[in-house]
This record gives structure tokens, C-alpha cells and sequence, in this order.
């Protein structure tokens, strides 16, 4: 799945008893369009596809039921404890369940937010394949508890399944919105509703329309928030995507210094080799939630000079400051060398945060608050380009 259209793709994951297709109904309730993976699982190898033949042609005819539909028991018996057996599955399946669930999506309204409900999005390393991925957590007790009350599973049995999944933390590195699912069905469907209406709306509006989210007026500075480099990944991965090969993205600015507040906006730096490089990848960005900034679209209202296009993220719950610039230009050079001297250098990341600090109670306008900011650097460059020498660092 590229994301190549207008249609706004959210992942939607969670560990078994964890309270996924409670989301699932309620975001449908709200009205987005739904993508059941279990259910195309079960239409792919209904009698008579030709799913079914190749799984009975792999696993022999024991896998079939009296009435000649596939006993699922009996394959899970097969499959479960064996890794081989389950890829010799996966790959009968898989292919079969993503061309049905991207002709669906393909079918979806203009303006539609399309949910893949996906017990295993993690599993299947498709997480970059969505604008968004929400995953719905509970405690591994409660879990049980509902395993054993709702589908008549022993202890034992409940815990073999969730261990056969993605851990919680796998689950949470994927996860640009985490749903806690501990407590009653009330809390959770006010959590969905606040979901629907302060995110998945607008970014459905921005990825069709083409422009970034809103922006705060003030640039206000937060603590330095692990986070970030946990964000930076996960977008990093998406323009990797939907760009194809081995692209060149690097966490620059202060939200990639351990140490330093800054903004919660993650910058990032994606490496073209030339202008128009950069323009002709406009449109996937844009595709993928990154459109182009409106001070930089068309671009030439830009100084004939400039060796940079900048971007930023249509999802209002994560800001995202995208520059596509020139390899070896000297702003994609120093982007780097400010990064990896703020890293190393003890005393220069002190005095950069008293001056964010002082900077920010002047004036929380954005544009004094980034004059100030460049100003320092202006400043400190003679000593960042020594550190460059004495260490013999390359970009």
C-alpha cells in the first residue's frame, strides 16, 4: 500500500483483549470507513477461492471441515508453534488480504478516513504504510480477564496468544496515538470521540486539501520529551516509504539534542541532490501528510539561490518542519554540524538552552524567537567549525 491518494489511511492495532474493535465500532459510529483485515482473512479463503486450494495444496485436506470450509482450529494447530509453517500461511494470505483491502480503500469516498483494523500491523512491519497508526493498550491482567469471560479461554490459553504477539513496547514504538483500554467502555468511547474531532478530522481535511496543520502562534518551549526521537523515527520511516530506496533522513534542530527544550515541532532534513529533485517529490510528500508550505508553494517565490524547499506535517497532532536541501549545500551541511556539536559539546548546549530560555520570555512570537535563535548560532559557528577540525567530523 503507497500512500498515493487523497484518502486519509489510519493503522488500527492492538494486542488481543485489548479493546480494538470497541475503537473499531465507535470510529465507525463517528463515521469513518472501516477495513475489517480478520474478516477479508476469512473472504480470501472462503470454498471455492483460490486461497483455500493453496492453503489445502500446503497443509493437506485436514485442514478442511465437513462442509468443505477451512477448519481454523485445525490449521491454527498446525501454524501455531511452528514459524515455518506460519510464513508457508502469511504467504498465502497476505498478499491476497492487501489487494482486497486496497481495492476497498481505493472505493472509499473523497473525502473519507479509512481505518485498517489490523490485529497485526506490527507483526507485519506495515506501519509506515499509514498516515497514522493508533493502538488501542490494556494490562496484560485485564486482557486475561477478558479472554477467559468473553471467549471461554483458560488462563493458560489467553497468555499463549498474547505471547505470540507483539510485545507492548513494539506495539508503542508503532503508535502515534496509544488508546489506554483499562477502563470502563465510557472512557474509551470519550477518548475515540476527542480522537475523531481534534485530529482525524482536520488531517483527513489537510491531506485532501494539500496543506499543513495549524500552527500555535507562540512558540512555547517544552522540557527535552524522549519522544521526539521516537516521533522522528516513525516519520522518518513514512517519507522512506512512500518515497522508495535508501533516502537520507536526519533529525536536525533541537529536538534531536538529548538535553534541549525546544518546540514540539520535530525538524527533519531529507537529502535531495538537486532542486529539482526536490520539487518533483512534492506531490508524495503532500500524499503522504507533508504538503508544501504555502510561503514556499510555488516555489519560485523563493530567492533563485536558495537550496532548500520546505514542507511540514497536515497532522495537527504531531508539527513537523520537513526541509528537502541540496546535499553538500552549506545550510544542509550546517544543519548537521549544529546537531552533532550541540551533542558533544557540554558547555555550548548549556548556553543554547539559557538563550532559548531568555529568547522565549522576550518574545514568544515565532519569527523573533527563530531570529534569535540563528543569531546565536551565527555566533557560536567559529567554534563548532574548530570541534568539526579537531575531530575530524564529516556530515
Amino acid at each position: 500500500m503507497r500512500l498515493t491518494e487523497r484518502v486519509l489511511k489510519v493503522g488500527l492495532t492492538g494486542g488481543i483483549g485489548a479493546g480494538k474493535s470497541a475503537v473499531a465500532a465507535r470510529l465507525a459510529a463517528n463515521g469513518a470507513t472501516i477495513i475489517d483485515a480478520d474478516r477479508i482473512a476469512r473472504e480470501v479463503v472462503a470454498p471455492g477461492t483460490d486461497g483455500l486450494r493453496e492453503i489445502v495444496a500446503a497443509f493437506g485436506s485436514d485442514v478442511l471441515a465437513p462442509d468443505g470450509s477451512l477448519d481454523r482450529p485445525a490449521l491454527a494447530a498446525l501454524v501455531f508453534a511452528d514459524p515455518a509453517a506460519r510464513r508457508r500461511l502469511e504467504s498465502i494470505t497476505h498478499p491476497r488480504i492487501r489487494a482486497r483491502s486496497e481495492q476497498l480503500a481505493a472505493a472509499a469516498a473523497p473525502d473519507a478516513i479509512v481505518v485498517h483494523d489490523v490485529p497485526l500491523l506490527v507483526e507485519s512491519g506495515t506501519a509506515p504504510t499509514y498516515h497514522l497508526v493508533i493502538v488501542v493498550e490494556a494490562a496484560e491482567a485485564t486482557r486475561i480477564a477478558r479472554l477467559t469471560r468473553d471467549r471461554g479461554m483458560t488462563r493458560a490459553q489467553a497468555l499463549a496468544r498474547i505471547e505470540a504477539q507483539a510485545s507492548d513496547a513494539q506495539r508503542r514504538a508503532a503508535a502515534d496515538v496509544l488508546l489506554r483500554n483499562d477502563g470502563t467502555l465510557a472512557e474509551l468511547t470519550a477518548a475515540v470521540d476527542a480522537l475523531w474531532r481534534e485530529r482525524l478530522v482536520p488531517y483527513e481535511r489537510n491531506v485532501r486539501e494539500r496543506r499543513p496543520a495549524d500552527r500555535p502562534a507562540l512558540a512555547a518551549l517544552c522540557e527535552p520529551d524522549p519522544r521526539w526521537s521516537e516521533d522522528f523515527a516513525r516519520v522518518a520511516a513514512r517519507i522512506r516509504h512512500v518515497l522508495g530506496g535508501d533516502r537520507r533522513v536526519d533529525h536536525v534542530g533541537a529536538t534531536a539534542v538529548p538535553g534541549l527544550p525546544a518546540r514540539d515541532v520535530i525538524d527533519i532534513q531529507l537529502t535531495v541532490e538537486s532542486l529539482a529533485e526536490a520539487d518533483a517529490l512534492a506531490d508524495r510528500l503532500a500524499a503522504a501528510g507533508f504538503p508544501r508550505c504555502p510561503e514556499d508553494d510555488p516555489p519560485t517565490r523563493r530567492a533563485p539561490e536558495s537550496a532548500e524547499r520546505r514542507h511540514a506535517s497536515a497532522d495537527p497532532g504531531r508539527p513537523v518542519d520537513l526541509r528537502l536541501r541540496v546535499a553538500d549545500s552549506p545550510d544542509w551541511r550546517f544543519a548537521l554540524l549544529a546537531r552533532d556539536f550541540l551533542r558533544a559539546d557540554a558547555r555550548a548546549r548549556a548556553d543554547y538552552r539559557a538563550v532559548k530560555y531568555q529568547l522565549a520570555a522576550e518574545s514568544g512570537a515565532p519569527e523573533a524567537y527563530a531570529a534569535g535563535k540563528s543569531q546565536w548560532f551565527v555566533e557560536v559557528r567559529e567554534r563548532a567549525e574548530r570541534w568539526a577540525v579537531e575531530t575530524g567530523w564529516r556530515p
